[in-house]
């Protein structure tokens, strides 16, 4: 029972997050090519591949642990977001717009778990 991931907000907002990190990770320091951007674009990804892979999951249990692990790469993305920004690989201005999505994605993410916990 596969269930269209593509109508879900949380996953347009994971996507836009994926594909911001990517943008803003270009030009942090060729030094943390290995760390930090390596780090944030594996978690951001991460988001929206679990959303996606939980979608294609048969039981209501399995979906919801793909969920719950999509919210904690969110929460990853959320500290590194700020991590990066103290390091001053991202200007404030930056690091805010992505924040703000990061912050919308973890919020829709966490209702939709809240949901489908109740469907369980």
């Amino acid at each position: 029972m596969a269930r269209d991931y593509r109508k879900l907000t949380v996953f347009q907002l994971a996507d836009d997050l994926a594909m911001g990190v990517y943008g803003a990770t270009r030009t942090f320091p060729n030094e943390e090519k290995f760390g930090l951007t390596s780090q944030m674009r594996r978690a951001a990804v991460s988001i929206a591949a679990n959303i996606v892979e939980g979608s294609f999951r048969d039981s209501e249990r399995d979906y919801v642990h793909f969920l719950e692990i999509s919210l904690g790469s969110c929460a990853e993305v959320g500290y590194m977001l700020d991590l990066a920004r103290r390091l001053g690989y991202l200007a404030p201005e930056a690091c805010a717009k992505l924040a703000e999505t990061q912050n919308h994605c973890a919020r829709g993410l966490a209702a939709l778990l809240r949901a489908r916990r109740r469907a369980q």
